[in-house]
């Protein structure tokens, strides 16, 4: 039985080889036509409801008199925290933002480019929990956030390194973002995403990229893509509003999400809820464009729908489904990069529940032609596990849809006319040179799932999914290579931070970093 088991590992390990490390990202460009599931006039129906909510109804900005004051200074209406906008004022901002831009990465090969037909992965974020098939559920560390970034980094499929991939509970919540940015900045070489916790914290972002990019050089093209989330139904605080501020005048990309929860943070049906998302979305937009015109921006969709039974958050539903479809439609109306979709579930493990749910949200995501999905891999139990095992399996998932966007190629080669004259009518096409020449790309090769039979399943142990992505990210780390960085910006980022942490600590406030 142990030589057996030992065997079925050798296996795997041929089959799931890691990728090199330090190879360029290839950020894949979806060559499918993008499903649509409204008509033009339905969208434009959706655009007219957003501009009566924006006029009629209003945003609250909670605690932020700035962002009240630009707005009226811009020609809204401001009547204590209640901001209402008209059309041709919010939409007169909106078109101002870039349809495409690019991010740069501290390695050139990995810059990204946002928009188009272009599709960007990127990993879970925020869970405040991890877990794993040996240990189960625990509260997130540091040492968490590490393994993660590292897993990041090995990933082929996985081409921006993300944010906040958990959330650090060993580490004070004031400093702790210094410990991310300098592990996303020394374990990866991937563009990466700011810290949005406080303003303070999005400046301290943006002075560790200017660092390790040059001020210039991320005023031309940001370096850093920070998310901002409306407090749906219909707001902005001062901690949201307050980190947009810091960035967009810096001029990094800002990608503004509404965090809605479809029957308890908007109305229960899909056509109030996607008036709404839009509204908020072009409001965070449109600030963006108030204080600096040109900022680079995403339009973003984090939506899923309530169990009316249980009050619990469903994904992978059909309403979920098409409000995605419906928000892709949406902002390609405006032209700007959309960000939504993922690999999500509600399942606290990576059970059958998980698998459905998470292709229930993958397929539309890469179906709806999105340009940037968050939470591509990791993700359980509605966003507050980042699973070890989980991880790994969404993989296999971004490896296939990575296949799929390339669609059906239709080259001389592809009608294979040699392998017909080689192998002729009632035969099989196995030893064919046709074969042999795209042995190793013909098909997506699975590094997870098992095409076994039975016997065989049975013979090397009976495992199922779970138990076979165990030591594939325990192998992972255990062969995790840092990518080298100048030991002078090494030395200035970590400087930067433990004077920041200081000051911090000190209750002093946050004065300008000189070199």
């Amino acid at each position: 039985m142990v030589d057996r088991d030992r065997r079925s590992r050798r296996r795997e390990e041929r089959r799931a080889k890691t990728p090199a490390q330090g190879a360029p990202v290839q950020p894949l460009v979806n060559k499918l036509p993008p499903v649509e599931v409204l008509s033009e006039e339905g969208i434009e129906t959706i655009h007219r409801a957003s501009m009566r909510l924006l006029k009629e109804i209003g945003i609250l900005i909670i605690e932020y008199p700035p962002a009240r004051e630009t707005f009226r200074a811009n020609g809204a209406r401001v009547e204590g925290e209640l901001v209402q906008i008209d059309e041709d004022i919010l939409m007169h901002f909106v078109r101002q933002a870039p349809a495409t831009f690019r991010q740069l990465a501290r390695n050139p090969a990995n810059h990204l480019p946002f928009g188009g037909r272009n599709l960007i992965l990127a990993p879970m974020y925020g869970p405040p929990f991890v877990s794993d098939l040996d240990r189960g559920r625990r509260r997130a560390k540091l040492e968490d956030f590490h393994n993660f970034a590292k897993l990041t980094y090995m990933a082929e499929h996985l081409h921006h390194a993300g944010g906040t991939l958990v959330e650090p509970n060993d580490i004070d919540a004031r400093e702790r973002h210094l410990d991310m940015l300098l592990a996303h900045i020394t374990l990866s070489d991937k563009a990466f995403m700011g810290s949005v916790v406080f303003a303070d914290s999005a400046r301290d972002t943006v002075s560790m990229a200017e660092i390790l990019l040059g001020a210039e050089a991320i005023r031309e093209n940001p370096g850093v893509l920070a998310l901002i989330n409306a407090s749906s139904p219909l707001r902005f605080d001062d901690r949201m509003f307050g980190a947009l501020e810091v960035y967009a005048r810096a001029r990094q990309a800002i990608l503004v999400t509404p965090f809605i929860i479809a029957g308890a943070m908007s109305p229960s049906t899909m056509a109030a809820t996607l008036a709404q998302q839009n509204a908020e979305a072009l409001f965070g937009i449109c600030y963006a464009q108030m204080l600096n015109p040109g900022t680079p921006c995403v339009y973003g969709s984090f939506l899923a729908n309530i169990d009316m039974k249980s009050g619990a958050p469903c994904f992978g539903t059909p309403e979920d489904a098409l409000a995605l479809y419906g928000g892709a439609q949406l902002a390609r109306h405006y032209h700007l990069p959309y960000r939504s979709g993922g690999n999500f579930t509600a399942s606290r493990i990576p059970d059958a529940q998980a698998g459905y749910e998470s292709a229930g949200t993958m397929w539309p995501t890469v179906q709806a032609g999105v340009n940037f999905v968050l939470h591509a891999a990791g993700w359980l139990e509605g966003g507050l596990i980042a699973g070890y095992e989980k991880f790994v399996i969404d993989l296999e998932i971004c490896g296939m849809m990575a296949r799929f966007v390339n669609g059906i190629p239709l080259t001389e080669e592809d009608f294979a006319w040699d392998a017909y004259q080689e192998i002729g009518p009632g035969q099989h096409f196995l030893g064919a040179q046709h074969t042999m020449r795209h042995y190793d790309t013909a098909f997506y090769q699975h590094k997870i799932f098992s095409m076994d039979n039975y016997e065989k399943w049975q013979e090397e142990g009976a495992r199922d999914t779970y138990q076979k992505a165990n030591p594939v990210w325990k192998r992972m780390l255990k062969e995790y290579e840092a990518p080298a960085l100048d030991p002078a910006i090494a030395e200035e980022l970590h400087a930067f931070a433990e004077g920041r942490r200081a000051e911090i600590r000190a209750g002093k406030p946050r004065t300008e970093w000189k070199k």
